[in-house]
Parts: structure tokens; C-alpha cells; sequence
């Protein structure tokens, strides 16, 4: 694969299933060079073998499909070129989408309620006088911003007390009614006139326009707001009865010091929100919570944080269930071994009393089903990651996953296999030449397994090695196919890639093995398993090294090459290098150093890469940009300078526009140009045949 194939690579949401189980509908997303954005459309998959999938919709980027319960309507998020996601709802047998929505910062998700007739969705909703909402006042001419709280801004989002997610309710109107049309001519004049945009002086230009725009959002049916606090309010869903909207907040007393957040649900016909509690429960952050079908309980996903309320490092998600108007609360899976956070982190319902669930598992992601009473089951397993799944009208279960050879695509599960509905990654395979990577385990310098993969570039070697370091700590390389590892191998390098103590997958121990202990066993498993795949495979240059990594990898690379000086060459990318200013400056630097690295001077110092950078003598490209929230650009600003003033070859690749997730998604050309500039990094200190 080349930077230039990464239009090839087409992600698939979670499908939804249509009621009658004939059919799901997913949407299909990829990155497009002349618009430099992602684009996409909803795709209608058939379960039937003899019909084909097609593309049902043609808007610039349409996701999120959902059917209503009856199956006679399709709702969905449109988002225009220049625009923010709307919701949008069309006829299930076909037809032209209306839109529902007009929100200035878009619909953020969206659930239907049980009878069809309505929507719940969530939408940032801006302070008067911010993001637009006044005519004539830019970004830079906004009113100055008071901060008191340490929960102000969020990667990706900027700010968020200004602008938080709250709740509203939409009814679905009837889709074949005729369509209503904005007022013109005389209708529009009298209605500015009645709304004070006309004055015997005549009209002022921006109360006209304001006349103009709600001239059509009168189009719209009208949504109301359910949610008024100054929080975000997520995972929304009805209840089974369709009385209450059930959603994840913190708005508890304190919120502002912890990371708990709690469940609450809120009467469709609003008023205040009231606390669903589990009465046995401790201090916990709760990422999702849905009925059950026949109404008798309430599922949730929630991980621990001790007496503290802080201390979220590498804790499983685990799935728990009480009654659905609370009270004591059993926990249905093993904390100890099972993450059920993988994907989405969602809740699927299944029959009148089951769910289910994404589970994270050393380097693949599983699916299974969970009862109210216990019973569990693992439906999908094996060289995967399960993305999404559905099921509905007694059909077969629907998934959407990767693997090693696609970037996505659509299987139905049936008599306990995959039969596979779609195949969207083909034309990549045959043009990108797809280098399927080699399960590997080696043990650590204390006999602790690491595991992880190796994708070998063709040819018999000797090959320049690339050590790969992923992000988080509590995340995981897996075995889909992975954009990074197909691009470096095509270019002639061999990418090694492992999960260390630290990540995620392989247990609550193996997670928290690095808590207030970060680059110790962590460095030991990555440099032992780069020893052991040494030895083992001649194709493989141990005297052309690389290493590199992002966020913590970016950290773990910057901190291995302060002690072993073997590395050619080093990429540290968006790194946490700096426990001590990171503090002020990251929007989770009020909790994240304290609990991975301790919070005493002494301790940040015994893990902090800016502490031993003048032990550095490697050759470091540092990538950055210059909006991540998350590991804030002075972190590798200070880096860069600091290795430039004691002499070590640096430079710094900095992307506007672009936050921590420029990697994954950040905009096309960006992509692109990141890519060629990692090669053209790696082609002076590591060349090869592909890349001189």
C-alpha cells in the first residue's frame, strides 16, 4: 500500500438490521483527495445470497443508519461538504430523504422510541453570543471566557462548557405527506415585519437574515429540549415504555474534581432528570446503559475508579445489570479478563433480555451475548475485529468487521459461522497488494510473554526493521489491517508491532502493570520482543533499526532512545513528553500524569522523557499538530528544541488544522503528506530498494 491508496480504504459502521431480518443497511466512509474530506453513502446489504449490495443513498458523507422499530423508516446523520451532520429520515422501501434537524453544531447520535413516532438525539448546543449564533461576530471578536472548572475544552471539540451536549426530542413527521415550502414574497415581508426586522427606517440587514433562517427552519418540525445542564449528556435511549429517556452524565455534587459519571433518565415530556442508582456500586464512569426489551432491567457498561474517583488506568470495561429503576446491581462479566470497550463501546439488545457486546482480546475484538441472569456466549472470535453488530426479526445476527484483508465489510452469522454479505475492500487488495502480518510471541527479559505481529515486506532481505509503538497505553495492535504497517512494508521495511504490559486485551494486571511505573516493563517487552524477532528470522537487518510511535508510543519511543542507543533513526509523534507541563496543558492533564506516573516531582522525573532528553543521541523527526488538545503542541515543541540545542539531528513536521487524531482521521492531504514525509524521514537513515 502507498500514501496514494488511501482513498482505497473504506471503513464500515455498525450495520443496522431491518425488523423483518431480511436486510441491514450500513454505511461505507472513505477519504477523498478532491475534496479532501471523507465521503460516503448508506449501502442496502441483503441477507438473501442471490441479491447483491447497493449504495442507497447519495449524499457527500451519510452514517449512522438506524431503522425504526416498525422498519418503515430509515434515520440517519447527513453531513453536506461544508456543513455539520443532520438527522434525516426516508422511507425503508426508498425514496427522498427529509431532514429533521437545523442544529449550528450539528447532531452529534441519535435513538428512535419504541413506537416509531419519535427521535432522542443529542446535539452541542452553543451560549448565546458563541460559535455563530451571533450575526457578525467572528470566533477572535467572542466575548473573553471565565474558566473556573478543569473540565473546559476536549481534543478534537476545543472548548466544551460553552457549548455542551444536551438532549432533544423530535416527532417524525408523516413521509409521504406533501412537502411543506418556505414562505416568499409578501408572506416572508410580513413575517419579518412581525418578528421586528422591519422598522419605518427599514430593514436591518442582520435581523433579516436571521428572519430568512427561521423562515426555514419553520420547515422543520419543531424539536424540544429535554436536558438543560451545563454537562454533556450522552448515550441516549427511550425506555421500553417510551416514558423516559435514559442518558450518562455528571451531574453529580463535585463532578468538577472526579471522573464519575452516573445514569439518569428524564420524562418525555421533560422536567428534571433523576439518578438511576446501583445501590452496591462504587465510584464508577459509565459509558453506556440500555432497557432491556421486556423492561424488567437495566444493562450497563461502567468502569471502576477507585476510592479516589481518578483512577481509571487500565480498567476493564465490565457489563453490569439491576433493575430498570435501579437498585443492586450484579456485575455479569470478569472484570479481571474480559474489556468489553472494544468498538464503539455500545450496548446492541437481543431478544426480551439480552445484549450484545464488543470484547477487546489480545489483538482481536470478540462478540458475545450476555443474559440478565449470567449466561454468556462467544459468538464471533478468532483473526478479527468485530466493529458493530445487529440483530432484529428473529434473522441471523449481523456483523461488521476487519481483518487482515479488509478494511471493513458485512457478514451474517449462521450456525455459528461467518458468511460473508459484502466485499468492499477488494479493489485495495488488488492494487495495494495487501502483506498479511505474522503472529508472534516472544518472551520479555523476565519471561513475561509479549505478543504481538510482523509484517514482512517481500523479498529475501536483509530488510530495514521499523519498531512500531502504540498509543494509549490501554489500546492494542490487532490483527485487522492496519494502513500504517501496509504502507512502511511496502516501502521495503519489516514493521514490528506488540502489545506490551500496559495495553489493553490481555487482562487488568497486564494494564496496570505500568500504573506510577511507566517505561520500565513496558521498554523491556517492546526491545525484547525486537530481540527475539531477530533472532528468529534472517530476513530481518538488526543493524538498520528504526523506531517510532505516537501519543504513548510517541512517549515510549522518546524514552527508549534516552537509554539504548541501537536506533538509526526515530519518529516520536504527538508524544506525552513532559508529565510536569502537561499538567496545565492537556484537557486530561488534570488526572491523566498523576494516575500513570504518580504526581511528586520525583516520580514525573523518573518517567519523563524531557528529563533525559540529553541522554538522546538518535537522529528524531518529531510530528505534531498544532490543535491536539491531548498531547499539546508544546510538548513537542520543547522536545525538538531541546534536542536541537545539544547538537542531535531533529526536525519538526507540525500539520494545522489537525488535533491528535491526525493519523486516523485527519483530513486526506494531511494523511498523505504525513506519509510521505515518514518515508522520505525513514528513506536517509534506513534506505532500501523500495524507498532510496
Amino acid at each position: 500500500m502507498k500514501p496514494e491508496d488511501l482513498p482505497l480504504l473504506k471503513s464500515v459502521s455498525a450495520p443496522a438490521a431491518h425488523p423483518d431480518g431480511t436486510r441491514a443497511v450500513v454505511s461505507v466512509i472513505r477519504p477523498d483527495f478532491d475534496a479532501d474530506s471523507y465521503v460516503g453513502q448508506l449501502w442496502t446489504v441483503p441477507l438473501d445470497p442471490e441479491k447483491l449490495p447497493r449504495r442507497l443513498t447519495r449524499g457527500f458523507r451519510d452514517t449512522a443508519p438506524a431503522f425504526s422499530p416498525d422498519g418503515l423508516v430509515l434515520a440517519f446523520l447527513r453531513a453536506t461538504a461544508d456543513g455539520k451532520p443532520q438527522l434525516h429520515v426516508v422511507e425503508a422501501s426508498g425514496g427522498e430523504p427529509q431532514v429533521l434537524t437545523n442544529a449550528r453544531l450539528g447532531v452529534s447520535s441519535f435513538a428512535w422510541s419504541p413506537d416509531s413516532h419519535s427521535i432522542v438525539f443529542g446535539a452541542r448546543t452553543p451560549d448565546d453570543g458563541r460559535y455563530g449564533t451571533l450575526d457578525g461576530v467572528s470566533a477572535g471578536a467572542e466575548d473573553a471566557r471565565l474558566i473556573t472548572d478543569y473540565k473546559y475544552r476536549m481534543n478534537g471539540v476545543g472548548y466544551t462548557a460553552d457549548k455542551p451536549v444536551q438532549l432533544y426530542i423530535v416527532d417524525v413527521p408523516e413521509l409521504d405527506e406533501e412537502p411543506r415550502v418556505a414562505p416568499a414574497g409578501r408572506v416572508l415581508k410580513a413575517r419579518k415585519a412581525a418578528q421586528g426586522a422591519i422598522s419605518k427606517d427599514g430593514p436591518e440587514p442582520d435581523s433579516a437574515k436571521n428572519a430568512e433562517d427561521t423562515a426555514a427552519d419553520s420547515l422543520l418540525p419543531q424539536a424540544r429540549q429535554l436536558t438543560f445542564a451545563a454537562t454533556d449528556h450522552s448515550g441516549e435511549s427511550f425506555s421500553t415504555d417510551g416514558r423516559f429517556v435514559y442518558f450518562v452524565a455528571a451531574l453529580h455534587e463535585g463532578s468538577d474534581h472526579d471522573l464519575e459519571v452516573g445514569i439518569y433518565r428524564v420524562s418525555v415530556s421533560g422536567g428534571e432528570p433523576e439518578a438511576v442508582k446501583a445501590t452496591n456500586s462504587g465510584r464508577q464512569t459509565v459509558a453506556a446503559a440500555r432497557q432491556s426489551r421486556d423492561g424488567k432491567w437495566l444493562f450497563f457498561l461502567a468502569q471502576e475508579l477507585g476510592p479516589s474517583g481518578q483512577d481509571f488506568v487500565a480498567r476493564n470495561t465490565a457489563l453490569h445489570v439491576m433493575p430498570a429503576d435501579g437498585g443492586e446491581a450484579g456485575i455479569l462479566s470478569d472484570v479481571e479478563t474480559m474489556d468489553l470497550a472494544g468498538g464503539a463501546g455500545g450496548l446492541e439488545l437481543r431478544g426480551p433480555d439480552s445484549v450484545l457486546l464488543l470484547n477487546n482480546a489480545q489483538g482481536t475484538v470478540e462478540l458475545l451475548e450476555f443474559g440478565a441472569t449470567g449466561n454468556h456466549s462467544l459468538l464471533v472470535h478468532g483473526d478479527r475485529v468485530v466493529t458493530g453488530a445487529a440483530s432484529a426479526g428473529g434473522g441471523p445476527v449481523v456483523v461488521s468487521f476487519s481483518d487482515a484483508s479488509t478494511a471493513g465489510d458485512v457478514a451474517a452469522l449462521e450456525d455459528g459461522q461467518l458468511r460473508l454479505l459484502t466485499d468492499f475492500s477488494v479493489e485495495l487488495r488488488l492494487r495495494a497488494e495487501i502483506i498479511e502480518p505474522r503472529e508472534l510471541t516472544f518472551a520479555s527479559a523476565d519471561g513475561y510473554p509479549v505478543h504481538g505481529w510482523l509484517v514482512l515486506p517481500p523479498g529475501k532481505g536483509p530488510h530495514p526493521v521499523l519498531l512500531n509503538i502504540h498509543g494509549g497505553p490501554f489500546a492494542q495492535y490487532t490483527v485487522a489491517l492496519f494502513d500504517e504497517a501496509q504502507v512502511y512494508a511496502a516501502a521495503g521495511y519489516a514493521v514490528l508491532m506488540c502489545n506490551p504490559r500496559g495495553s489493553a486485551g490481555y487482562g487488568q494486571a497486564h494494564g496496570r502493570a505500568i500504573k506510577e511505573k511507566m517505561g520500565t516493563v513496558d521498554m523491556q517487552d517492546v526491545l525484547s520482543f525486537l530481540d527475539g524477532a531477530l533472532a528468529k528470522f534472517q530476513e530481518l537487518d538488526g543493524g538498520a533499526l528504526g523506531i517510532m510511535g505516537g501519543s504513548y508510543g510517541g512517549y515510549l519511543t522518546a524514552w527508549t532512545i534516552s537509554q539504548d542507543h541501537r536506533f538509526k533513526a526515530a519518529i516520536v509523534e504527538r508524544g506525552f513528553l513532559d508529565p510536569v507541563s502537561f499538567i496545565g496543558s492537556s484537557d486530561i492533564g488534570w488526572f491523566f500524569g498523576g494516575e500513570y506516573t504518580g504526581s511528586t516531582e520525583e516520580q514525573m522525573a523518573a518517567q519523563s522523557p524531557m528529563a533525559t532528553v540529553r541522554s538522546v543521541r538518535t537522529p528524531s523527526l518529531v510530528i505534531h499538530s498544532e490543535e491536539d488538545l491531548r498531547c499539546p503542541v508544546e510538548q513537542g515543541q520543547r522536545y525538538f528544541t531541546a534536542l536541537k540545542q545539544q547538537g542531535v539531528d531533529a526536525a519538526f513536521l507540525v500539520f494545522p488544522g489537525e488535533n491528535h487524531e491526525l493519523s486516523r482521521s485527519g483530513t486526506p492531504h494531511h494523511r498523505k503528506q504525513r506519509f510521505e514525509e515518514i518515508l522520505r524521514w525513514w528513506a536517509r537513515y534506513l534506505p532500501t530498494r523500495a524507498n532510496p
